[in-house]
């Protein structure tokens, strides 16, 4: 049964502009398993952008934005294939077990053409 969706598009320049004006933005926003992903891709623009999108979309999923925990509550990895992963942890991990009775799944596409950044986030219980 789905629990929770959520959909998040971003202009990839206003994400280049946070990185470009804050030396700090990455490490803020990232684990340190994404920081790597993302240096293996030179820091490009659209793949920040991309796992930025994904990070709002979890969020949104759950039902609470980051009101109830933070960025680094949510990781992305990826599979062998490429395919998006998520990882939640601490409060974000707890809110999806209280909403879905113990176990859940969470779906995750992320895409982006030459301007933006989007990604789709669903909640499912897991039983």
């Amino acid at each position: 049964m789905i629990i929770g969706i959520g959909v998040d598009i971003i202009e990839i320049q206003r994400i280049k502009e946070a990185v470009e004006k804050n030396s700090a933005f990455i490490e803020k926003v990232f684990a340190e398993n994404e920081i790597d992903y993302l240096k293996s891709r030179n820091f490009r623009a659209e793949y920040v952008a991309g796992r930025f999108a994904a990070k709002e979309a979890i969020a949104k999923a759950l039902g609470t934005g980051f009101r109830e925990f933070s960025f680094e509550d949510i990781e992305i990895d990826r599979n062998t294939m490429g395919k998006p992963l998520v990882i939640l942890k601490g409060k974000a991990k707890k809110i999806a077990k209280k909403l879905c009775n113990g176990d859940y799944k969470m779906h995750l596409s992320i895409s982006h053409s030459k301007e933006a950044a989007i990604a789709y986030a669903v909640l499912e219980n897991g039983l």
